[in-house]
Order: structure tokens, then C-alpha cells, then sequence
């Protein structure tokens, strides 16, 4: 049941993360990729500074910031 739980907080947040950050995204679909992805990019930031997410709020807005950060870089390094 996580996994699946995983999968809707990730789709989710890479669409709020497309939202966030217009012009930068990758499409719909890429987008919700981008929040899969971003998910775990969230979890691992989390990790290094100490903390983690254990509510389901906290965990689509780790899932939304990661995806938010992973497309920022992402447009950086599509720009050069």
C-alpha cells in the first residue's frame, strides 16, 4: 500500500511542481515523471539535514519541493 501511496504523492506533486515552476517544466506527463523522481530527490535532501517527513501533507510537500528543485536544475543545465 505505500508503493501506491508513493506513486499518487509523486504524480501529485510533479503536477504542483509543473505548476510552480511554468516554463521550466517538461509537459504533463514529464512533469508527473518529475514528481516521481522528485519524490525521492525530496526524501534524500531531507535526510542529509536531519529530517523526515511522516504525515501525508509532509511527504507530498517533500515530494513537491524535490520535484520543484529537480526541474530548476534540470532547466539549468538544459539552457547551456
Amino acid at each position: 500500500m505505500d508503493f501506491i501511496w508513493f506513486i499518487v504523492i509523486g504524480l501529485l506533486a510533479g503536477f504542483i511542481a509543473g505548476q510552480i515552476m511554468k516554463g521550466r517544466g517538461f509537459g504533463f506527463w514529464g512533469n508527473l515523471i518529475v514528481g516521481l523522481v522528485g519524490g525521492v530527490v525530496g526524501g534524500f535532501v531531507l535526510r542529509l539535514i536531519g529530517l523526515r517527513s511522516v504525515s501525508l501533507l509532509g511527504k507530498l510537500a517533500t515530494s513537491t519541493g524535490g520535484a520543484v528543485l529537480l526541474l530548476f536544475l534540470v532547466g539549468l543545465i538544459r539552457k547551456k
